[in-house]
């Protein structure tokens, strides 16, 4: 389950360091910069390859802006070795955010760098008053910070997707009821 104490802290002191709140990883934890992009490029592509262009999810993130509040890498002595980010996305009912991609490097797999980014990303979308949060992802790894399945015909992404990995979470009381339909990427 997720812990937003040290992640709501962490998402009120936008650009400092969290490695204080996740120190057994032995990585430090921060806010993306504008110059990490590449960096963060060349990891998504080492994890997913090219064939991340061609998911449904991409739909969603083209002509779209991350929320900078909820955008993190942790870093090594190698460089950035995760990275997580979150999307704003229109609903037919309330907005939602959007989590992913998460990826961790290969050589840090195991280590719980993507669960604690994915803990102080959620958290910051908490302390935003984000009402819920949903991904395209692997139930066994996600309902670890709380992610559950989410009924089939709740929300319809723009495209193909296998309707048993749309997990979503709500962070305020009634925050995943209060989204459905149809998904688009609002004007910003």
């Amino acid at each position: 389950m997720i812990d937003c104490a040290d992640s709501a802290f962490a998402a009120s002191h936008l650009g400092q360091d969290f490695t204080h709140a996740y120190s057994h990883i032995d990585a430090h934890i921060r806010h993306e910069r504008p110059d990490d992009g590449a960096e963060i490029d060349a990891l998504y592509h080492a994890v997913f390859g090219p064939g991340r262009f061609a998911k449904t999810v991409e739909r969603l993130r083209e002509g779209n802006r991350a929320f900078t509040p909820g955008c993190f890498i942790a870093n090594d002595s190698i460089g950035i070795c995760g990275a997580v980010r979150l999307w704003p996305v229109a609903s037919e009912g309330a907005p939602i955010l959007m989590l992913g991609p998460c990826a961790v490097a290969v050589r840090r797999r195991g280590d719980g760098i993507g669960m604690a980014l994915t803990q102080i990303a959620l958290g910051a979308a908490k302390a935003s008053s984000w009402g819920a949060v949903f991904l395209v992802g692997d139930l066994a790894y996600y309902s670890r910070a709380g992610f559950e399945r989410l009924p089939p015909q709740q929300l319809s992404l723009p495209g193909p997707v296998d309707p048993a990995r749309v997990l979503g979470l709500s962070l305020l009381d009634g925050g995943l009821a209060q989204v459905y339909g149809r998904l688009w990427v609002a004007k910003q």
